[in-house]
């Protein structure tokens, strides 16, 4: 992850040099396997079966126009074979509907071959991060579901997917989803969001930028959790630096808060994204 170091030097913009203390996100050491729920791999290998798919003829060769014939059959042909690199490869495409006509029923087919074959593989496996990838399209998918197919909105569902990807392959998307579906609960019991902040804390520790922002305003702004401005705008700044074009909301959070910062607390997260830069991260 970079830091751009203008966005360091933003933050000393009338600032001074104050202490500060080791930091995480809530006060204290994060601990990954401090009370967090875990799925089990067989539930987790069941919860993507075939009969939840809709199959879909083969794309005829018209709608590989922009991608070359040759170059989608191949990966076609490594996918029916199997391989979890071509099988990504093509469930993106589909997906964001890049050199072939975008088909969100198929990109969830090709995520679910990955999900079922290779469930259990060692997290340290060369293929995990696909694995782990494939689990979260899986969930994204049924938070919403797919239009016009037999895949559903289901939340429970979305849960089992992100939680085995969170906790199984230690993914930070998966870790930020799980997070955001426990916070954001109509009804989310204490426990919820004791979950949910652990989460949210430990993706943002490994650089999801979105997470960074989520506990960055949090945690500025005291919202239920004790309030740390210094902290927060630290992890507004991390995320401000590694936000895509379109996530405004991102900017527009670090914005408002470095305009409501006083000095001292600019001061404070300047020294907290010093140590950041250093990997001084306890």
């Amino acid at each position: 992850m970079r830091t751009s170091r203008r966005i360091i030097f933003a933050l000393m913009l009338g600032a001074t040099p104050v202490a500060t203390p080791g930091f995480a996100f809530d006060g204290a050491p994060v601990k990954p396997d401090a009370t967090l729920p875990m799925m089990n791999q067989p539930a987790a290998a069941q919860a993507v079966t075939a009969q939840a798919l809709k199959k879909a003829p083969p794309a005829p060769p018209a709608t590989a126009t922009p991608v070359a014939a040759s170059s989608l059959t191949s990966l076609q042909y490594a996918a029916e074979g199997g391989h979890p690199v071509a099988q990504w490869k093509l469930g993106r495409m589909y997906a964001d509907g890049n050199g072939v006509i975008q088909d969100d029923l198929r990109a969830f087919e090709y995520f679910s071959r990955i999900a079922n074959a290779h469930a259990e593989d060692s997290p340290s496996a060369p293929q995990a991060a696909i694995v782990a990838n494939a689990f979260v399209a899986l969930g994204r998918y049924y938070l919403n579901g797919i239009p016009n197919s037999k895949i559903k909105a289901d939340t429970d569902r979305a849960r089992e997917m992100f939680s085995y990807a969170a906790s199984y392959f230690g993914n930070a998307d998966a870790q930020y989803d799980l997070a955001r579906l426990y916070l954001k609960t109509p009804d989310a019991s204490r426990d919820d969001f004791r979950y949910g902040a652990r989460w949210l804390g430990l993706a943002a520790q490994k650089g999801q930028h979105q997470a960074q922002a989520m506990l960055g305003q949090m945690l500025f702004n005291g919202d239920r959790l004790p309030r740390q401005p210094a902290r927060g705008l630290m992890w507004l700044t991390l995320a401000r630096d590694n936000a895509a074009p379109d996530e405004t909301w991102i900017r527009e959070s670090y914005n408002r808060a470095f305009a409501k910062a006083s000095d001292d607390d600019r001061a404070m997260a300047l020294q907290m994204l010093e140590h950041w830069v250093q990997g001084k991260r306890d």
